[in-house]
């Protein structure tokens, strides 16, 4: 019995050498890509500047949010307008978006939802967005978001090209005025140095640019060459679907941007952040299939390190531990440091072991069960992130984690 502990406690430590080598080598091609010289490719003669809609759901009091939507009252690009949006008169956000509207008349608009035909929440919204908006450039922008300056700009140049037919935007996890709370420390931690860093590296390695729903742009003609946003109104990913459907059915390039965009996160609890990636791994797990998902485990390096040290103590396995967890945080603060402008805090890299617990928690989870609770809706996750109504659970009685309150499912 000895003998095997030993054995799997080196397997685990094997592994979490490995994945804290994916970890680093993630982060060199993020800086490989935030880095890469020059402006998207000149078309001659250069068009002007296309308008541009900027759809954004709300749901919910999202921290600071009515300075996230002031960020996008002035951003430096000539003609573009915001169209905010609420499922109903009754949500929290409608009197800071209706102030919004009051304070910028000419820039902002607010959408009242009617109806509700699919099973995604966010993407009912976005169709009477869409329906309200009057460019044919549109970029949906989530609620806690806020852009740089050239932002527009570089949506606009990509999309100068026929050949692109959509554009998205890694992410980065910001606290700016108050001190976080410890969930929003996980969530900054992970979205910026391990969720971005990620699907750059499945971008420029594998040729696969993962969409995210907080920033994609595309033209108008595009989508409705899709169906519109009908046809992902019963999909859990419909970032994920449209940039599939992109290439396959219209042959264009989905392209990720050098612009990054902040994520604003400041009093999530740890229970609601291990909520949203329980959501996200079963999301993940049927639209990445079974094999790729089961490696995605490779990025909890910490834990697995600590799993070797749990099933067999031994020196060497603890000195294992101590090496993958340091290299692990200066890896993190690193990209804390590029994509942010600055490292992440001494005291959020302390949470790494914490944070990949509650991801690897959430990765089991994702690994056993088809269903999500959403919004109090108690869903079915198919293949393609497909919905359907799920049967009520048969303990109804068990204590389910709270739905986020916020506008995006990420």
């Amino acid at each position: 019995m000895a003998a095997l502990r030993d054995a799997l406690s080196l397997v685990l430590l094997v592994a979490a050498v490995i994945g804290v080598g994916v970890v680093c080598l993630q982060a060199w091609m993020l800086r490989r890509h935030l880095r890469a010289g020059g402006a998207p490719p000149a078309i001659a003669p250069r068009p002007p500047a296309p308008p541009i809609s900027i759809l954004k759901p709300l749901c919910g009091l999202d921290d600071q949010l009515a300075e996230n939507l002031a960020s996008f009252a002035a951003l430096p690009y000539p003609d573009y307008e915001v169209v905010l949006g609420v499922a109903s008169a009754d949500d929290p956000a409608c009197p800071i978006a209706a102030q919004i509207v009051r304070r910028w008349p000419e820039r902002f608009r607010l959408v009242i939802q009617r109806g509700a035909p699919g099973l995604n929440p966010k993407v009912n919204q976005l169709i009477g967005l869409c329906a309200a908006a009057r460019a044919d450039v549109l970029v949906i922008s989530d609620s806690n978001t806020r852009v740089p300056p050239g932002y527009l700009d570089e949506i606009a140049a990509q999309l100068a090209d026929p050949g692109v037919g959509l554009v998205t935007h890694p992410l980065a996890g910001e606290s700016p005025r108050a001190v976080p709370s410890c969930g929003a420390r996980l969530d900054n931690l992970h979205l910026t140095a391990t969720i971005t860093p990620g699907f750059v590296a499945a971008s420029t390695l594998c040729g696969k640019t993962y969409v995210v729903g907080k920033s994609m742009a595309m033209r108008r003609a595009d989508l409705d060459a899709l169906g519109g946003f009908q046809a992902v109104k019963d999909v859990l990913a419909e970032d994920f679907v449209l940039g599939r459907l992109i290439p396959a059915q219209l042959g264009k390039r989905v392209v990720l941007g050098r612009a990054v965009v902040a994520c604003i996160s400041e009093r999530r609890s740890p229970v609601a952040f291990a909520a949203r990636y329980a959501r996200w791994s079963v999301m993940q797990r049927q639209c990445s299939g079974l094999l790729p998902y089961l490696g995605l485990l490779l990025l909890n390096p910490v834990l697995l390190a600590l799993l070797a040290l749990a099933v067999a103590p031994s020196r060497s396995a603890l000195v294992g531990l101590a090496l993958v967890f340091g290299v692990r945080a200066l890896a993190d603060s690193v990209v804390g440091r590029w994509a942010r402008g600055r490292a992440l805090s001494p005291l959020s890299l302390a949470l790494i072991p914490f944070k990949e617990l509650l991801t690897g928690a959430a990765w089991v989870h994702g690994l056993c069960t088809n269903t999500i609770v959403w919004r109090s809706n108690r869903l079915r996750v198919g293949r393609g992130s497909v919905l359907s109504p799920a049967p009520a659970a048969r303990h109804p009685t068990l204590p389910v984690l709270p739905p986020l309150g916020t506008a995006g499912r990420h």
